[in-house]
């Protein structure tokens, strides 16, 4: 038995309590529940309300209605959704996570390049070879891939970050609209980016952790991308070694990124419109984002690589906010490449 709010995981071996525990999925009171079901003791309950897989219902809520869910942050949330966050990310679970290769004693991997579809192929080479010169953006897109190790001798500068986030993150526009729920619905506001972002929610927030920069102190800041400034958070020493030791061994690196963005979400924002596709949708946009960093950072002459691991926990503990409200869905390793020897820096 598990929940994404909890911090535990809990094996069930007897089915008395297997069933016990299954008609708990309704609210009811403790002295009817024990009666009723000669439950065998208020030490388990206790336990699972320690854990969080259990909750009081507060005053005024209404037995069976979803907003009773112990915590309103998590009304927003599709119960999948949180699953799925919880699951893969560091933090509040305890599965092996990452590259374990895990079917390739079952099977070969797929190839790399998919197999051609029958019929008669059109080809396209002699119509490229017909067109114009590569434009800029062309030959940016194939100067682009990963870098992951960084010359320290040579940190990355403050301005050289400001160029980045001013050319990738910064708030191009703020406006209000009525929402597409009708003459009745509410008004949204709106603040568009440089993305593409699903519904424009632009729920993404950057966060760095700044090992060494200059003209920054090393810390943890929050990026004020309607500001375009950095502001400095309080985080406990350990966590931000932490923090980038980890982004360190997540992409193989000789030592640890010069910068670290952190990308973190505003789950609500997307939430609060869509269902069953929200956290899919944010997804999607951290990795157009990435994708922008990318080029972003090769275009200032920059190096940077994008990280799939995050550790939900210790953000919370960084920032205050509460895992369901805020809380990181991807990282991007920035600082001042070594040029790779090969054409294989994707790999990861």
């Amino acid at each position: 038995m598990e929940s994404p709010r909890a911090g535990a995981l809990f094996r069930i071996a007897d089915p008395k309590i297997a069933a016990a525990l299954a008609a708990l999925s309704t609210p009811q009171k403790i002295s009817r529940y024990r009666k009723e079901r000669g439950f065998p003791g208020l030490e388990l309950l206790g336990l699972l309300m320690d854990c969080q897989i259990l909750f009081k219902l507060r005053e005024g809520d209404t037995d069976g209605l979803r907003p009773s869910e112990g915590d309103p942050n998590l009304v927003l949330w599709d119960f999948h959704d949180l699953l799925f966050h919880t699951h893969s990310t560091e933090g509040r679970q305890a599965n092996p996570l990452g590259g374990l290769y895990s079917y390739s004693d079952l099977m070969a991997p797929l190839p790399a390049v998919r197999s051609p579809w029958p019929g008669q192929a059109i080809d396209l080479n002699s119509a490229s070879a017909a067109a114009t010169a590569p434009s800029p953006f062309a030959t940016l897109l194939d100067a682009r891939h990963s870098i992951r190790d960084f010359d320290d001798g040579h940190p990355i500068a403050l301005g050289e970050v400001a160029t980045l986030l001013q050319t990738a993150a910064r708030v191009r526009a703020k406006w209000t609209a009525p929402s597409d729920m009708g003459e009745d619905g509410p008004e949204v506001s709106y603040a568009a980016r440089p993305y593409p972002s699903g519904g424009a929610a632009y729920e993404l927030e950057l966060y760095l952790a700044v090992n060494t920069c200059e003209g920054l102190a090393r810390g943890f800041y929050h990026y004020d991308a309607d500001r375009h400034a950095l502001t400095p958070i309080e985080a406990r020493p350990q966590d931000l070694d932490g923090q980038l030791s980890d982004a360190e061994f997540a992409i193989g690196a000789s030592g640890v990124p010069q910068i670290l963005i952190v990308i973190a979400a505003r789950f609500g924002r997307v939430s609060w419109k869509y269902s069953s596709v929200a956290y899919s949708l944010i997804l999607k946009d951290v990795g157009v984002l990435m994708q922008t960093l990318y080029l972003a950072a090769t275009d200032i002459g920059l190096g940077g690589c994008a990280i799939g691991t995050n550790n939900i926990d210790r953000f919370a503990r960084m920032t205050g906010l509460e895992f369901s409200v805020e809380g990181p869905v991807g990282q991007f390793a920035l600082g001042r490449g070594i040029t790779p020897s090969s054409d294989d820096s994707d790999l990861g």
